[in-house]
């Protein structure tokens, strides 16, 4: 069995930062692809930023310049920091990640998300 486990969400003004973490546990072989996605109220979830086990990433337009990705193999856990938040940044930010077990093909797994709110 898999968790993904995030943290490091919580409520903040405009033009601040925060940093997300996630971290897998299990039974795990290998972790391909990892990557963060957000969902706000009434719109649907969206990727944020992805990154691959050797490090190249991606991100959404609308994150570019403020938000990086990174991850760290020997921990399993992958980060997001976000910065110069905007009140639309808010929503609940999900980790998502590619994983291989034991005697089993790559699967897909989500973590239980982290509300972020970017308020004055």
């Amino acid at each position: 069995q898999v968790q993904l486990v995030e943290s490091g969400g919580g409520l903040v003004q405009p033009g601040g930062s925060l940093r997300l973490s996630c971290t897998a546990s299990g039974r795990i072989i290998s972790i391909n692809d990892m990557g963060w996605y957000r969902q706000a109220p009434g719109k649907e979830r969206e990727l944020v930023a992805g990154i691959t086990r050797g490090g190249s990433t991606h991100y959404a337009d609308s994150v570019k310049g403020r938000f990086t990705i990174s991850r760290d193999n020997t921990k399993n856990t992958v980060y997001l920091q976000m910065g110069s938040l905007k009140p639309e940044d808010t929503a609940v930010y999900y980790c998502n990640a590619d994983i291989v077990l034991p005697f089993s093909s790559m699967r897909d797994y989500w973590g239980q998300g982290t509300q972020v709110t970017v308020s004055s």
